[in-house]
Order: structure tokens, then C-alpha cells, then sequence
């Protein structure tokens, strides 16, 4: 595939690495001389300086003959008058753009999208994206990570294990013998600097972090397995008043009604603007690193932080004093992915990385096959994929054990139609089907033939 990239910032620079990894064919543009240098020299794509909307520039990177535009500049203009450039001159087929203004992406103005006026394919919005994964986590106590998929029928949750998880040290082909009602499928280990697609002879150890699938309704048994039984948070504390912040609040106030929301924003200007905006929660203007703030949102009290501040340190810190101050639950939006193995050792009970947010939803649009959803796992190691079974995949009407899958891909669950089936070796995937699969960044191609249209079909 031939993608253009528009804007070498930090979003734009993750896109690259995780396409050039699959032997895309990959150009960037940005006008900033020192980061095209910067990605020219780590990754092995095309870069060129220019003004990513310029007609020029775009047709000099190959616009006329590429799949796909990704516009993930800084400025949400530019990136929606490259995609009408790519559309309007050259016809490219699809096109990604990265709006973060707020007004842009209200539903009143949906049909300024539509082919014959702005012909953006997809939106992202990562602010929005990353307080939906906040919100997330928020659904369950003790994880640090959760991903819906089959519209909401499935979770891939993440938790860290303990000496405590009384499912540790044990052979993982052994769970289902010793544990016949947790239907569970483990499908990633992630221990220190390694990361694991785990075989039936491996087992989880303390200090582990874990993905497994489940069914919807079985996550309240599957997180009692590993030891987490906590109730649902009813007080929590945002720290940073952010585009991140503020839609986190609005989205707990309309998704959690009876959850109290207590927000921190410095700017005095900025704070207004917030509590004019929020219906049901406080807002409290100072620094998050005060602790007579910090006593005044009553920290002591609370189930859950959650620092998203535009200062990796900051939010650190503030996490830090709230888990001295008794706060059960930290959650810290950190952007230098280097800091993460250093912050769940001080007690950081999640991390959350805005980049591999967005990068997620953009490999969304990226993959072939049938492919509904796409969530990259620490730094691009694996993907958990959503794909539909079509009548001429292999792996149809051919029992689990008897597939011939790439390397180090595991299928976790098929779901048809509302039945959720954690898979066995006797599973049978039927046409149609949703599997929910695990792939190594090495196997992604091949799983997208697995799961793509085959002459045949017509």
C-alpha cells in the first residue's frame, strides 16, 4: 500500500514506524526540516519538507498514484484542505484526516463532510478517543486497559498480576481444568522488557501484565480470577482541564450519573469556560500539585485520579501524591512512551498513550481484509483484530485445533450473532462470523489475507 502522511509530529512519526513496519510504501511531508531529517533518519519511508496542502508538494510525493492520506498535522484546516486537494486533483481513495477543534466535529455539521463538500473519509479526533478509553477503564475496576469489540459483546482487558492473583503459576492449558467457569482466553503476557504471545505451556507470574478476552457478561468473573473484586469508583478527581479532560467529564457525567467529578484546571480563564460547560461537576482552579487543592477536591476520599494535564512530569507527580494522599487508583496520560515501564513500578496503576490511541484508530482504516477493528498493543508488538469470516477464508468450517495460522496469532473468541464463544481447539469458525484474534506485528499481513475477498467469492 502507498500511504502519504501529513505531518511528522508525534502522531505522525508513530503512523510512519507502525506502516513502514508492514513494507508500505510510506512518504511524510512536514515543514519542518529538522523533524523530515529526524524521521529520515529512524525509518525507512520518504520524507520531504513542504506544506502538506500544497498541491505541488503532494503531486512531488506521489499523490496521484497512492491509496490513502493521512493529514495529522497540527492545524485541522490544513489537514482538511489536503484531503480536498487529494480528492479534488488528484483522486485518492482514501482519506484520514486529524480534527481536534471541537466545533468542527459537532453533528450539526456532519454534512460539511459529506463527498461533494469536504470529502474526508475519516475523522479522528484523539482527545475525544483518548477520554473514551479513559472512560473505559473506569468501567472496570482494576484494569489497566480495556477494549470493547463486536460492538461491546467482547472485552480484551489488561491486568497486572500479583503475588495474590490466584491464577499465577500455572500452565496456561491447565486454567479450564482447574478453573471450569472462567471463560477467558489469554492472549498476550507482558513481563519487564518482553513481550509474550503466550503458548499453552506458558504461565503468568507476578508482576505480569496480562490480555485476555472475554464475553461481556463473564468480566466480573474473569477479574475475581485474578484477584480484582473492587466496587465501581463513585468519586473521582480529574486533574488538567484540557480538550481530554473536559470531554472525559462531560462523557462521565452523561455515561455515569452517579459518579462525582471533581475537576482541577490552573487557567482561571480556561476553569470558567469549564464549569460553564459541565453540568454536574465541580471545577476547582489551581495547580494539581497543590495539596490544598488537592485536600479541597477531597483527594482522601476519592476512588480514582485521573491526571491528563499537557505535562507528562506534572501528571506523574500528581498521581504519585494522590496514591500518598490514599486514592485507590491513578490514572496517568503520558505521552514519552519511555517513561512507562518507570511509572507502573512507582505505582501508576495505568497508563495511557495517546499516540497508540491514535495510531489504533488509524490502522483501523489501514488494514485489508475484512477488518472492523484494530487495537495496537505496547509500541506496535501485537494487534487485537475484529475481522468477519467471508466463505472463502481457510479459516471457515475448520476446527481451531486443524487451522494453519501464521506465527504467533491466537484467536481468542468468535461471536455469531449474539452467541460469544471463548474459543477450544474444537471451535469451528462459520461464514460470517466475528473472530477476535491476536497477531504479532510480524503475522498482521498475513492474517489480512486470511481474512480478505477472494476472486472466488464473485
Amino acid at each position: 500500500m502507498k500511504v502519504i502522511i501529513c505531518g511528522a509530529g508525534q502522531v505522525g512519526m508513530n503512523i510512519a514506524r507502525y506502516l513502514s513496519q508492514d513494507a508500505n510504501n510510506v512518504t511524510v511531508i512536514d515543514q519542518s526540516s529538522a523533524l523530515i531529517r529526524q524521521i529520515s533518519d529512524t525509518l525507512d519511508v520518504q520524507a520531504q519538507v513542504g506544506h502538506a496542502s500544497s498541491p505541488a508538494v503532494l503531486e512531488r510525493a506521489g499523490a496521484a498514484d497512492v491509496d490513502m492520506l493521512i493529514a495529522v498535522t497540527q492545524s485541522d484546516e490544513v489537514n482538511m484542505v489536503a484531503c480536498q486537494v487529494a480528492n479534488s486533483l488528484f483522486s485518492v481513495p482514501t482519506k484520514v484526516a486529524r480534527i481536534r477543534n471541537q466545533d468542527y466535529l459537532d453533528p450539526v455539521w456532519s454534512d460539511l463532510y459529506l463527498r461533494e463538500n469536504l470529502p474526508i473519509d475519516h475523522i479522528i479526533s484523539p482527545e475525544l478517543e483518548v477520554a473514551l478509553a479513559i472512560g473505559r477503564r473506569l468501567q472496570v475496576p482494576g484494569a489497566f486497559d480495556m477494549i470493547p469489540m463486536a460492538d461491546g459483546r467482547v472485552k480484551v482487558i489488561g491486568v497486572i498480576c500479583s503475588a495474590d492473583t490466584p491464577i499465577i503459576n500455572t500452565p496456561l492449558r491447565q486454567l479450564t481444568g482447574l478453573f471450569p467457569d472462567l471463560s477467558i482466553e489469554i492472549l498476550a503476557i507482558i513481563r519487564g522488557d518482553r513481550s509474550i504471545v503466550p503458548s499453552s505451556d506458558d504461565q503468568m507470574l507476578p508482576g505480569d501484565e496480562v490480555y485476555f478476552v472475554t464475553a461481556h457478561d463473564h468480566v466480573a468473573r474473569a477479574m475475581a480470577a485474578f484477584g480484582h473484586e473492587e466496587p465501581e469508583a463513585r468519586r473521582l478527581i480529574i486533574v488538567g482541564g484540557g480538550n481530554i479532560g473536559l470531554r472525559l467529564a462531560e462523557h462521565i457525567e452523561a455515561a455515569e450519573p452517579n459518579m462525582t467529578v471533581r475537576l482541577i484546571e490552573h487557567d482561571r480563564e480556561r476553569a470558567q469556560t469549564i464549569a460553564q460547560r459541565l453540568k454536574k461537576s465541580t471545577v476547582l482552579m489551581g495547580d494539581g500539585l497543590d495539596t490544598e487543592i488537592l485536600e479541597e477536591a477531597n483527594v482522601r476520599a476519592a476512588e480514582i485520579l485521573v491526571a491528563v494535564t499537557n505535562d507528562d512530569e506534572a501528571n506523574i507527580l500528581v498521581s504519585l501524591l494522590a496514591k500518598r494522599f490514599g486514592t485507590q487508583r491513578v490514572i496517568t496520560l503520558i505521552n514519552k512512551t519511555t517513561y512507562n515501564p518507570l511509572v507502573t513500578n512507582l505505582g501508576v496503576d495505568a497508563v495511557v498513550n495517546p499516540r497508540a490511541i491514535t495510531a489504533s484508530n488509524i490502522l483501523q482504516h489501514v488494514r485489508r481484509g475484512r477488518v472492523r477493528s484494530v487495537h495496537s498493543l505496547r509500541d506496535g508488538f501485537a494487534e487485537v483484530i475484529e475481522a468477519e469470516a467471508l466463505e472463502t477464508s481457510s479459516v471457515v468450517n475448520t476446527p481451531i485445533r486443524d487451522i494453519k495460522l501464521p506465527p504467533a496469532v491466537i484467536i481468542g473468541a468468535v461471536v455469531r450473532g449474539d452467541t460469544v464463544m471463548i474459543v477450544r481447539p474444537s471451535t469451528v469458525i462459520k461464514p460470517h462470523d466475528r473472530v477476535i484474534l491476536l497477531a504479532a506485528a510480524r503475522s498482521v499481513k498475513k492474517v489480512e489475507k486470511l481474512f480478505a475477498v477472494r476472486l472466488e467469492f464473485f
